[in-house]
C-alpha cells in the first residue's frame, strides 16, 4: 500500500521527458529473526530510465511519475519494515513489489538475470522454503496448479518480524509437481502496454479475417478471448484474459503480493492471526492536496503501464532485413503481427498510433509440447495468446513458463502435436543455416 509524498523508496524525477531513477542496491544476506531490523533492499537493479511515450500532457506526465514510484515501492507486512514503508504484504505472497518481477532491461520489463525471488524467501525472519523450481539464475516464476487454475503463492508471512503469530504453511510444490499438477508462468513486460489497451477490437477482428487463405494453408485458425463481463476482447496476459490494465493491476498486486484493493478487497488467505491491516489495504485517498498524489496504488501502476514506451528496436542490417522476408514467408507474421494502429483515444499520445508489436493478440493452440492445462475465459489448456515480439533483443527468458534461453530452441517448441505453429516450425527447420541465422538476426533486433 502507497504512503503516498511521505517516504518514497526511490527518487524519481523528470528530466528533459525522461525520468532518472537512483539504483536501489542489490539484496544483501537475509537477516536472521533475532538480528536488528536492516532496510528492505529493492528486489532487482533494474536499468534507468523508464521512457514515456511521446507528447503526453502536463497532467500525464505527473501521473506517469506518481505511478513509477508506486511501482518501485517495496511493501511490507504493516509498513513497518526500514525501506519498505508500503503496507498490506501477504499472509501469501510471490514479491513484494512490481518492479521485483518487471525490471529487465529496465523498468516495466521482465524477469531480471538474478532472480529476486531466492533472498526474499527469508528476508526480514521469514522462514520459506525456496522451491525447486525457482533458481538465483532462472526466471521469476509463478506456480499455478492445474487442478483449480489458480496461483499458489510461493511465500509467507510466517516468521517475519511484522507478522508476529501468523503461521501459514507453504504449498508442497514437490509433491504437486510429482502429481503433474504444477505448472508455471514468468512476468509478460508491459512496455507499451497502453498503446496495446488502445487498439480497437474491430482493428483485431479485422485482422483476424485477413489473409484467410495463407492461415488455412498454415494450420492457422486462432480466436480472440473476451472478457465476460462486457464481452469486449481482452488482450494481457499470457492467455489474454485480462481485459484492461487497471483490472491487471488490481489483480497482481492481490495475487502476487497480497495487496487487497479497490477492486480485489478480499484477502486471498484469511488465516486467523495473519490480518494485520485493514482491507482494502490500497485505496483512493480523497484527502490527498491533488488528484495524482491521492489516487491509489492500482490506479498508479496502470498511469505508469498506460504511458510507457515501447522499446526501441535496433538498427536494421542487411541481415536482419533478410531475416524479416524469411519470417513473412514462412508464416509467423501471420500470427505475429507486426503491426496495429491504436483508435482515437482520448490521451493524443494514444491516439491513432502505431503499434508494433509483432502480435494478433488471438490464442492459438500450441499443442501438446507446450499446453500447461490451464483454462481462462475461452482461451483452453493448449492455447497462448500470441506473445508480442517488441523488444525481444532484451528478454533472457522465452516461452510462458521460461524454459528456455535460446531462440532456435524456443522456436522449435512451437512444434508438437496439435500445434498451429507446425508447418511454419516445419518451414523455419528447412531454410538453410545462413537463412536461419539471418531471421534470428531479424528477431534479435526487435
Amino acid at each position: 500500500m502507497n504512503t503516498r509524498s511521505v517516504s518514497r523508496l526511490i527518487a524519481v524525477a523528470s528530466i528533459g521527458g525522461f525520468l532518472a531513477v537512483a539504483q536501489p542496491p542489490r539484496q544483501g544476506p537475509p537477516p536472521q529473526p533475532a538480528a536488528p531490523a536492516p532496510a528492505a533492499p529493492a528486489p532487482t537493479t533494474p536499468t534507468p530510465g523508464a521512457r514515456p511515450l511521446p507528447g503526453l500532457t502536463q497532467a500525464e506526465a505527473a501521473a506517469f511519475n506518481e505511478g513509477l514510484s508506486r511501482f518501485l515501492e517495496v511493501d511490507s507486512v504493516t509498513g513497518t519494515q526500514p525501506g519498505a514503508a508500503g503496507k498490506g504484504l501477504g499472509p501469501t505472497f510471490n514479491l513484494n513489489s512490481c518492479v521485483g518481477c518487471h525490471s529487465h532491461p529496465s523498468v516495466g520489463g521482465t524477469s531480471p538475470a538474478t532472480n529476486p525471488e531466492v533472498a526474499l524467501a527469508t528476508e526480514y525472519g521469514a522462514t520459506n522454503t525456496v522451491p525447486f523450481f525457482v533458481t538465483i539464475n532462472g526466471p521469476v516464476r509463478v506456480a499455478r496448479f492445474v487442478s483449480d487454475g489458480g496461483v499458489h503463492d510461493l511465500y509467507t508471512i510466517t516468521g517475519r518480524q511484522d507478522a508476529k503469530g501468523c503461521t501459514v504453511a507453504q504449498p508442497n510444490f514437490q509433491q504437486q509437481f510429482s502429481a503433474g499438477n504444477l505448472v508455471f508462468r514468468i512476468p509478460t513486460p508491459v512496455f507499451g502496454a497502453g498503446l496495446i489497451e488502445s487498439i480497437a477490437d474491430s482493428a483485431i477482428l479485422a485482422n483476424k479475417s485477413a489473409n484467410a487463405a495463407q492461415k488455412t494453408a498454415f494450420g492457422i485458425t486462432g480466436h480472440e478471448n473476451r472478457n465476460p463481463n462486457d464481452g469486449t476482447i481482452s488482450r494481457f496476459g499470457w492467455k489474454a484474459q485480462n481485459k484492461s490494465l487497471l483490472l491487471f493491476s488490481g489483480e497482481a498486486y492481490n495475487v502476487e503480493i497480497g495487496v487487497t484493493n479497490e477492486l480485489f478487497p478480499t484477502e486471498r488467505d484469511q488465516t486467523a492471526g495473519c490480518q494485520f491491516t485493514a482491507s482494502p489495504e490500497d485505496v483512493t485517498d480523497f484527502t490527498a492536496k491533488s488528484s495524482v498524489t491521492g489516487m491509489s496504488d492500482i490506479a498508479g501502476f496502470s498511469a505508469f503501464m498506460r504511458w510507457l514506451a515501447p522499446l526501441q528496436p535496433q538498427p536494421a542490417t542487411a541481415s536482419s532485413t533478410r531475416g524479416q522476408q524469411d519470417f513473412a514467408n514462412i508464416g509467423c507474421a501471420l500470427c505475429h503481427n507486426p503491426t496495429f494502429t491504436t483508435g482515437v483515444s482520448s490521451s493524443p499520445s494514444l491516439s491513432q498510433k502505431p503499434v508494433n508489436l509483432y502480435s494478433d493478440l488471438l490464442v492459438h493452440h500450441m499443442g501438446t509440447g507446450l499446453a500447461d492445462g490451464i483454462t481462462q475465459g475461452s482461451a483452453a489448456g493448449d492455447e497462448f495468446r500470441t506473445a508480442p515480439l517488441w523488444g525481444l533483443n532484451a528478454r533472457l527468458f522465452f516461452l510462458h513458463d521460461g524454459r528456455s534461453t535460446d531462440l532456435t530452441q524456443a522456436i522449435n517448441a512451437h512444434q508438437s502435436t496439435g500445434s498451429e505453429a507446425n508447418a511454419s516450425v516445419a518451414a523455419f527447420n528447412k531454410l538453410t543455416a545462413a537463412q536461419q541465422q539471418d531471421l534470428l538476426a531479424f528477431l534479435k533486433a526487435l
